[in-house]
């Protein structure tokens, strides 16, 4: 089972982008945004902002997630995959809430990328000097 665990957090990664992009359409909906326009109610703003900061940080998330479960840490990545879906979620049901209480979700997410990459960079430092 901890093995699949990274893979079931990019499931999971794949979800919360799907929920964005429907808040996103539900929001332009509500406030008659059409598109292509990606301005107009506040709220629909924020909704656009979520569903772009959060596909920007999963582009940087992803690979290190997969980089550190190829390289010996499947386990712990997955767990780490956790903590920034954790902070991806709290991060978007806060802005979409109200722009400025969007920090702890934020700062979360930041940690659990931030375990990964140090996890690809030493799995990957050990792999290619352990000869």
């Amino acid at each position: 089972m901890t093995q699949h665990l990274p893979a079931l957090v990019t499931l999971f990664a794949v979800l919360l982008m799907f929920g964005t992009a429907f808040a996103v359409g539900q929001a332009r909906d509500r406030y008659g945004i059409a598109a292509p326009a990606t301005g107009g109610h506040p709220a629909f703003e924020r909704a656009f902002r979520v569903q772009m900061n959060t596909l920007e940080a999963v582009v940087l998330f992803l690979p290190t997630l997969w980089l550190a479960a190829n390289y010996g840490f499947a386990f712990w990545a997955g767990i780490a995959g956790l903590v920034w879906l954790a902070g991806r979620i709290w991060y978007a049901l806060a802005y979409l809430k109200e722009a400025r209480r969007r920090g702890g979700g934020f700062a979360l997410g930041m940690i659990g990328w931030a375990t990964t990459l140090v996890m690809a960079a030493l799995g990957l430092g050990r792999a290619m000097f352990a000869g």
